[in-house]
């Protein structure tokens, strides 16, 4: 039998992880296992399997352990992360500390500038994951009180409570902070008037000087009531941005600079984008402040938060030790690196959305998670992928192929397969008759075939075609066998219709479109690929498709051509 590019890359990945795995050469067994369980349709084979898999072996054993592990990093990197999750302690969920009759609050904290990216993601499954885990109550809090630096966006909030929802994980609440200002104004004069807050004055730099020195600021011991008629001043608008900022006052001789007398709030006079809330304030809260408050007003029980905001969570135990209240148990977790997107963040990317480099939040070279929706990432993939990553402090590195393959387990068995033909050539062929192909729609699954009429023409990609010499004799798959006449014009003449004639002549196998078939546009991260695909495609809008030898693709439109969006391979 002959295996296809695809079996062979298959068979050649399994082996190179199992070398770099025991350090040793591969083992048939074991790759068996993998490749059979991967590539169902070469289980009724398996004999004939067998010694072509041991060929592949005896190649790679040939090479050292450096080169197996540069090899598999190159093909797939997946199965490098797959190794390195087994080996961490961290990843997976761990226990929660939680009390006798405890009911778990948890909650995801975004700032609405832009819509939910992956890493964003990470927070919402996890959460929701946990609460779901204990019981309890999972809630959506839109930390908006930044109307200039991070202006939100109207749209992403609900869009954010949208894609929780496609995720599965709808919130039990939906909090907006900007709604809830009174509340945070109540508690700042609450503080001032214990003598734990105070009006700065200070310039920026000025203040940074006496910070530094471990010194207090002239402001910081002024009375409460003499804070309290500037704070009053500061809401109604009397002072210009910047010119005042209420601190919370700490340990001015800390030996940690971020906790000395921190910013709770400040002025910022530019109009909130909701049209509820609009100019109604001019003094905001910072984020350790507004987060701090409502923690306790929501009844957090566990937060889970990135490591390098450590300090925010001690400038907030200032306030919760002044009005005498109980921290939640907090849990931190490091950094997510996408190999495929390095750093990225949710301004940079509307700026360049706006600059007109991105077609928009969904486009596929994005890592938001509108376009991996739209790609046909499904949301089974990303919770089971976030959970297995789990909640360990280590920074973690991991490529997107780890969720292509989480993904590929969930698509595969459904995704029906058609001919999708980029960058098209014709081939004439003679001495054919007018016939009629029905190519299984799937290749495991009794899901029925499609019909592809041919006259004497067909399309197959110009990689293929500029690799044919005449007297090329090659399969067209699931059609017949040819035999190259000419390559300028390409022509070909019918051979026969012979399995046998494939194994015997060692002849290339490729996959071709009809000439008159439907027009193909596949929206990718590496840019755009046109051809032509089989009609029957047009039926599949909105499901995800195989194109043979292209990868996976949603379907996204069929209004006079076909357009869709590539998932991944």
């Amino acid at each position: 039998m002959t295996l296809t590019d695809d079996d062979k890359k298959t068979i050649e990945k399994y082996a190179l992880q199992n070398a770099v795995k025991y350090g040793q050469a591969p083992q048939i067994g074991a790759v068996m296992g993998r490749v059979m369980g991967e590539c169902p349709h070469l289980r009724p084979m398996a004999k004939e399997v067998t010694p072509l898999i041991q060929e592949i072996l005896a190649e790679v054993s040939k090479e050292t352990p450096e080169q197996w592990q540069s090899r598999l990093e190159s093909l797939a990197p997946e199965l490098i992360d797959e190794l390195n999750t087994k080996k961490d302690p961290d990843k997976g969920l761990k226990e929660l500390e939680v009390e006798e009759g405890q009911k778990v609050i948890m909650r995801f904290a975004p700032n609405p500038n832009g819509p939910a990216t992956l890493g964003s993601t990470r927070g919402i499954v996890i959460n929701s994951e946990y609460v779901k885990k204990y019981g309890g109550k999972f809630i959506i809090r839109f930390d908006d009180t930044d109307p200039q630096t991070k202006r939100p966006m109207l749209e992403a909030y609900e869009w954010y409570v949208d894609d929780c929802k496609w995720l599965g994980a709808e919130p039990d609440e939906v909090v907006i902070a900007s709604d809830r200002m009174p509340v945070y104004y109540d508690y700042a004069r609450k503080l001032i008037e214990m003598g734990k807050a105070y009006i700065c004055f200070c310039d920026g730099a000025d203040f940074k000087k006496f910070k530094d020195a471990k010194k207090a600021c002239p402001h910081r011991d002024v009375s409460p009531e003499e804070n309290m008629e500037h704070w009053e001043k500061m809401v109604a608008g009397d002072y210009e941005e910047k010119s005042a900022v209420l601190r919370i006052k700490t340990d001015i001789t800390h030996k940690d600079p971020a906790l000395r007398d921190f910013g709770a709030f400040r002025i910022v006079k530019a109009p909130h984008p909701r049209p509820e809330i609009a100019d109604k304030y001019c003094v905001w809260p910072l984020l350790d402040f507004e987060g701090a408050i409502e923690d306790h007003e929501l009844g957090m029980t566990h937060i889970i938060r990135g490591k390098d905001l450590m300090d925010s969570e001690k400038r907030q135990g200032y306030i919760y030790e002044y009005l005498g209240w109980k921290y939640p148990k907090t849990t931190h977790w490091g950094r997510i690196k996408m190999h495929e997107f390095g750093k990225f963040s949710t301004s940079g990317l509307r700026k360049a959305i706006e600059e007109g480099k991105y077609s928009g939040w969904d486009d596929p070279r994005l890592p938001t998670l509108q376009a991996l929706r739209r790609r046909g990432i499904l949301p089974e993939a990303i919770r089971k992928f976030m959970i297995e990553m789990g909640v360990g402090e280590t920074d973690i590195s991991i490529s997107m192929n780890t969720l292509y393959a989480e993904n590929r387990k969930l698509v595969d068995p459904t995704a029906n397969r058609y001919f999708f033909v980029w960058d098209p050539v014709e081939m004439e062929i003679t001495e054919a008759e007018p016939c009629t192909v029905n190519p299984a729609l799937h290749p495991t699954e009794d899901r029925g075939c499609r019909e592809i009429k041919i006259k004497n023409q067909v399309v197959i990609c110009k990689e293929d075609a500029e690799k044919l010499q005449s007297g090329s004799k090659i399969r067209l798959k699931d059609l017949y066998n040819v035999e190259v006449t000419s390559t300028e014009p390409l022509q070909a003449k019918y051979l026969n219709d012979s399995i046998e004639s494939v194994k015997k002549d060692k002849m290339r196998i490729i996959h071709w479109a009809p000439v008159d078939g439907v027009p193909v546009k596949v929206l990718s991260p590496d840019g755009e690929f046109t051809g032509v695909g089989e009609k029957q495609v047009t039926t599949e809008l909105d499901k995800i498709v195989q194109f043979e030898r292209f990868g996976f693709c949603r379907i996204d439109s069929v209004d006079g051509q076909v357009v869709a969006y590539y998932t991944h391979k």
